[in-house]
């Protein structure tokens, strides 16, 4: 007899880190992070049924408790070591960082997958020892409709020292084609397009397959579907709260976009993002602040 599926809108897929974060505005030490994380937190406001597939070692597992408290579903598959991180942000350009890993929880497999059905599942990697297009294949084969953040594969891992190297990547077009919804950063977008004019790098995303993009930069984010576009500028008043910019950018849209349009989604979810930004962590501000933001918009 067969398991019974757990059924989500949104599984959120990726490891759950411990970072450390030097930068001008504000630095913090042993603070939990990833996609995953940030991720759901910003999508978990919407009545959604979501979840979050990670992998950790089991002495850290208390990190994912207030994920749980948030009414989000957790799914750990226990291995050795927490994906650590340390980033640091050298000048006042939130864009322009240096970032190192120090712990790895190694590359997910299809045994790492719990026995669950869901609307889409965003694969959210910090680096690229965490997804192979070989598992993507595997989850497109299963019938997941996927969203990736191609920092999933940009960001790659020197193994003798941990430092973050940004590099195109070979098979960028095929990750791209197994693709619903691809994230981007505005360096991300220039390795892999050679431009960094949002509207160009996401026509050509389009091109290589993706129907839907959502480009972030300092100032804002893109959204392209169908060929049409669409750009909405944040409005933080501080940068202290970066790390996990486009995490939360991506998870808000993500949720809203379910049942709103691209347009809406993405005006929702840079509000989202320009709130997180000013206060270190995950997204925690409730929905009607959100709604406000909206509203005080230019």
């Amino acid at each position: 007899m067969e398991a019974e599926l757990n059924r989500y809108d949104l599984v959120f897929m990726g490891h759950v880190t411990i970072d450390e974060i030097e930068a001008k505005e504000g630095s913090a030490h042993g603070v939990p992070g990833g996609a995953p994380y940030f991720g759901a937190f910003a999508a978990c406001w919407s009545k959604k049924k979501i979840a979050v597939v990670t992998r950790m070692a089991e002495k850290d597992a208390y990190i994912l408790e207030p994920l749980r408290a948030a009414g989000i579903d957790v799914y750990l598959q226990p291995v050795p070591s927490t994906t650590h991180m340390r980033v640091v942000h050298p000048t006042g350009n939130v864009d322009d960082r240096l970032m190192v890993q120090t712990q790895n929880a190694g590359f997910f497999a299809n045994a790492d997958m719990p026995p669950l059905e869901a609307h889409l599942i965003h694969l959210g990697a910090l680096t690229d020892r965490e997804f192979t297009i070989g598992f993507m294949r595997q989850l497109k084969q299963r019938g997941f409709r996927l969203s990736v953040d191609m920092q999933n594969f940009v960001r790659q891992v020197d193994t003798q020292t941990g430092v973050v190297h940004f590099r195109d990547v070979p098979d960028k077009k095929e990750i791209v084609g197994l693709a619903d919804i691809v994230k981007l950063d505005i360096i991300e977008a220039k390795v892999l397009t050679g431009t960094r004019d949002m509207e160009e790098a996401a026509r050509l995303v389009e091109e290589w397959g993706a129907p839907e993009s959502i480009l972030t930069c300092s100032d804002g984010a893109f959204a392209r579907y169908r060929g049409k576009t669409h750009f909405e500028k944040f409005s933080n008043t501080s940068s202290q709260g970066r790390t996990g910019r486009g995490d939360t950018t991506m998870g808000a849209y993500l949720a809203r976009r379910t049942d709103h349009s691209v347009q809406e989604s993405l005006g929702f979810a840079v509000a989202r993002a320009s709130i997180k930004m000013e206060t270190p962590g995950p997204f925690r501000a409730p929905l009607e602040e959100v709604l406000k933001r909206l509203r005080e918009s230019p």
